[in-house]
């Protein structure tokens, strides 16, 4: 056993691999090594940024309440950025050579994880914030509004070829799509009708702010998906005899995600509207000027990434016991 002065076999071995590596890129492993001895050792803080992510809150009212609203909708995009991290690997993969069906239900399930991760903790906006409260400082908050998420239609782009989130009167339409109609389908997202004034049917700030930040990122993510889109994927995989029992694994996971993405998601934000939002006959606007009414509950937008997964019988009923369970507490 070598004493502390000595390096071990190990030690050497290491920094022997180490020459290598910067050898390999014309770079001093020695100066490497300065930098590392006169380095300060990590802390927990300074590896999450943990002073600067504290001071990302800044409320615009002086209603302590706004800061949940804040603090959960940073959540949110955090758990967005992570489901795109693995549609960003499932893009890498595809570049090196076939998607096995293995790495392509990993990912799948881990956006399932993320987004039921944000579902069940979604109380945290709806029985977490005092209405009256919330009815004041939102007024602060326009024209922003969470449909200006673009990491959320970043989810819906990677998920599924782009005809299965066009305007539902569109889809038979484009289902046959290549790569040179992309512009002209990024034209009838069926979110563009989110935003529009109910009054005038004109498009709101809110919708026009959202398409000057996101439309050029949203077209050139659709074209770089477009071969590599879970849809697209999954469509594709080769099975061999060890692997040909995860079909069923892989399109129940799908499933999953499509009730995650475009069930479970958008009607925990339906009821959170139908309680802040909602009085009596007269219904408020939420932020932003959104219809939300004709925009959160699936059965008007019916957007479903996987058709082919679903029976005539469930789409026509899409979301539907959802919200009579959630919403109207009707249980069957």
């Amino acid at each position: 056993m070598p004493s502390k002065n000595e390096l071990s076999p190990e030690i050497i071995e290491k920094i022997q691999l180490l020459q290598e590596k910067y050898s390999s890129v014309g770079q001093d492993l020695a100066s490497y090594l300065d930098g590392l001895l006169y380095a300060d050792f990590l802390t927990y803080w300074d590896y999450i940024n943990l002073d600067t992510l504290l001071t990302l809150q800044q409320p615009k009212t002086p209603f302590p309440d706004e800061e949940i609203f804040i603090i959960y909708h940073q959540i949110t995009e955090l758990y967005f950025k992570l489901s795109l991290n693995e549609f960003g690997r499932l893009r890498t993969a595809s570049k090196e050579g076939p998607i096995t069906p293995e790495f392509l239900l990993e990912r799948v399930k881990r956006v399932n994880r993320y987004f039921e991760a944000l579902t069940n903790s979604f109380d945290i906006m709806v029985d977490g914030m005092d209405q009256k409260e919330f009815l004041q400082f939102r007024m602060s908050l326009l024209p922003a509004s969470g449909f200006q998420s673009g990491q959320y239609r970043k989810i819906e782009i990677c998920s599924t070829s782009l005809d299965q989130i066009v305007h539902k009167d569109l889809r038979d339409k484009y289902d046959n799509h290549g790569v040179a109609d992309i512009e002209t389908l990024a034209e009838h997202l069926y979110w563009r009708e989110g935003a529009i004034e109910i009054k005038t049917g004109k498009k709101t700030l809110t919708l026009r702010q959202f398409e000057d930040k996101y439309d050029a990122e949203f077209l050139q993510l659709a074209r770089d998906v477009f071969d590599c889109n879970v849809r697209k994927v999954a469509n594709g995989l080769e099975y061999s005899s060890e692997n040909e029992h995860l079909k069923d694994e892989i399109a129940a996971a799908m499933r999953w995600l499509d009730v995650n993405v475009n069930i479970n998601w958008p009607l925990m934000h339906y009821k959170s509207a139908v309680r802040y939002l909602q009085k009596d006959v007269e219904d408020i606007a939420a932020t932003g000027g959104t219809n939300w009414q004709k925009y959160l509950p699936p059965r008007f937008q019916k957007r479903i990434f996987y058709p082919e997964l679903w029976t005539e019988e469930e789409i026509e009923n899409w979301g539907k016991g959802w919200v009579k369970r959630e919403v109207f507490n009707i249980h069957e």
